[in-house]
């Protein structure tokens, strides 16, 4: 090879191992980009949430758990299970919910068990606080059951995500009723991170609960909220919400007090909000599914969220070239525990989509 050509192959190397990350991505905008990458829904949020404006007590302290008026809402949405607004916590997204019940729940070595592919943050959150991530294998988004009930046995906690992030699939209700029996037969705490809980094409949701179940939501993608970073978790064991609001006492305090009130706004949109929404992203994941089977990639249909992650070949290269020749962004499917796949989102309009698809469809064509 040619020194120069070594050179370049060399620094290709240096570079696409050093900066691919979801942090190079998220956020980033400009003139010509396609971003498939970041889950941040380009629908708008609820007209009530957009006219909110700040008074001066939006500027003091709040209670840690959150503003009474918001969790006495979220109660409501709770009823069925009998819940009341001390079994929420009001949280800066849904990842320090996530971070606060894994601290709140397990200790150092402690072993989390996770299904495989998984949203990115699920395994740095458990290895950043010392606690041991273990795996189970899905079958096309489809959590192998047997090997669940082999290894949650040595688990302190349970993490399921349903729709799933990065592939849009749910479990089927007879896997969610058997994971939720055997964990609260084995009294193992169980995580369920319902944050596309509203966004399903195929079915009505099935929210796992019981004394067991510590339940993750936010507002960031059913009412196109990313920015305003207002989550929650709910459980009605009061010793995990205790625990939740001692460790959120000495790092983030209280979560924004206008932004919380704006997340009051969003509970009382009428389900027809809801429901014009989900229309929208089901006739977008027509479009980008069948677009990834003209293209002969292997892909699982999504059946909820915005997501979609098809097997691509040389995936980092793909990632890579696409950004910086195409201006298109997508992620990285190792990110995701899925090392021979791209995780796309198809959270952007239709024209965009197809755009996307043209400079798609050139890429494959020069390889």
């Amino acid at each position: 090879m040619h020194l120069n050509n070594l050179l370049k192959a060399i620094l290709w190397n240096l570079m696409i191992n050093k900066k691919l990350s979801p942090s190079m991505f998220i956020g980033v905008r400009g003139k010509g980009i396609i971003s498939f990458g970041s889950g941040e829904p380009d629908l708008p949020p609820p007209k009530k949430v957009l006219e909110c404006k700040a008074n001066y007590n939006d500027f003091k302290y709040g209670l840690i758990a959150g503003q009474p008026e918001l969790r006495e809402s979220l109660a409501e949405e709770f009823k069925k299970f009998k819940a009341t607004k001390e079994d929420f916590v009001v949280t800066n997204g849904a990842s320090e919910a996530l971070d606060l019940a894994f601290r709140a729940i397990c200790k150092p070595k402690n072993k989390i068990l996770l299904h495989v592919p998984y949203y990115y943050s699920y395994k740095p959150l458990v290895e950043m606080n010392h606690f041991v991530p273990s795996f189970v294998k899905t079958h096309k988004g489809k959590i192998d059951i047997d090997e669940f009930e082999e290894k949650v046995h040595n688990a302190k906690a349970v993490l399921i995500n349903s729709p799933s992030n990065p592939t849009g699939r749910i479990q089927d209700i007879k896997t969610l009723k058997f994971i939720e029996k055997i964990t609260q037969d084995l009294d193992i705490p169980l995580i369920s991170d319902e944050v596309y809980k509203d966004l399903i094409y195929e079915r009505e949701n099935y929210m796992l609960s019981g004394n067991h179940v510590v339940t993750i939501n936010s507002f960031s993608k059913t009412f196109s909220m990313c920015g305003a970073r207002v989550g929650y978790l709910y459980s009605n064991d009061r010793a995990i919400v205790n625990n939740v609001i001692k460790f959120k006492t000495h790092t983030s305090m209280n979560t924004n007090i206008l932004a919380q009130r704006m997340a009051y706004y969003a509970t009382k949109v009428p389900q027809s909000f809801i429901d014009a929404h989900v229309k929208i992203w089901k006739q977008r994941r027509d479009l980008i599914y069948e677009g990834m089977l003209e293209l002969g990639l292997e892909v699982w249909k999504p059946e909820g969220a915005f997501y979609i992650l098809p097997k691509i070949k040389n995936p980092r290269q793909f990632v890579w070239d696409m950004f910086k020749k195409y201006k298109v962004i997508t992620y990285l499917g190792e990110w995701f525990g899925a090392d021979d796949r791209v995780r796309f989102s198809y959270a952007l309009n239709v024209e965009k989509i197809e755009e996307g698809f043209r400079r798609i469809k050139k890429y494959l064509a020069n390889r």
